[in-house]
């Protein structure tokens, strides 16, 4: 019997940090982001269908935020200021994400690989591809919000950039998710009780 090996490589992404540079109060890794972009991918397509009356397959984004980033478990995470600081350096590094991304697919049965390769790729339609983008964004605001709450100004400057990567983004369904459930992230327990 063969071993595949692409779940066990996916189990591992609770070993990736993110962050890197960063002083962190909470601890963030791979897996727990995937998680939170999964929620937040899956929340913009609903919002997007049920509030705003248009075309999205929600449960797609959901499956393709739990792997958005999983070519990090081979590549690593590299931190956004070093990633984005050199144009080459970018297309490169997202040349070795995309390689990663198709070197899990072979770790599928070929009968598999067909469905988790557009997850791990990205090769998404454009209307949800954006919101998948957004909601990655998202959640690192709400790691920003949620790190400036236990008093670690370190996250300062990275809220005022995701909140201004948000507004960028101009997207309704992103607006409307700010305006209902955003201010519920800085409510402790008590509160939200």
């Amino acid at each position: 019997m063969t071993a595949h090996k692409f779940f066990a490589y996916i189990s591992r992404m609770k070993f990736v940090m993110r962050w890197g540079l960063m002083r962190n109060s909470l601890s963030d890794n791979l897996a727990e982001h995937s998680y939170m972009t999964a929620v937040l991918a899956h929340a913009l397509g609903v919002i997007r269908r049920e509030v705003f009356g248009e075309d999205c397959d929600a449960n797609l984004l959901a499956a393709a935020a739990l792997y958005h980033d999983s070519s990090e478990i081979l590549t690593g995470d590299l931190p956004t200021p070093i990633k984005y600081s050199d144009k080459t350096l970018t297309e490169r590094y997202k040349a070795m994400e995309r390689s990663s991304a198709e070197r899990l697919a072979e770790y599928l049965p070929p009968e598999m690989a067909g469905v988790y390769r557009p997850l791990l790729t990205e090769d998404l339609p454009p209307r949800e591809l954006e919101l998948l983008k957004a909601a990655d964004k998202l959640a690192a605001h709400i790691k920003c919000i949620e790190e400036l709450r236990t008093g670690n100004n370190e996250f300062r400057r990275a809220e005022t950039q995701t909140r201004a990567a948000l507004d960028a983004l101009g997207l309704k369904e992103v607006e409307y998710f700010r305006e209902n459930f955003l201010g519920s992230f800085e409510l402790s327990l008590h509160e939200l009780g």
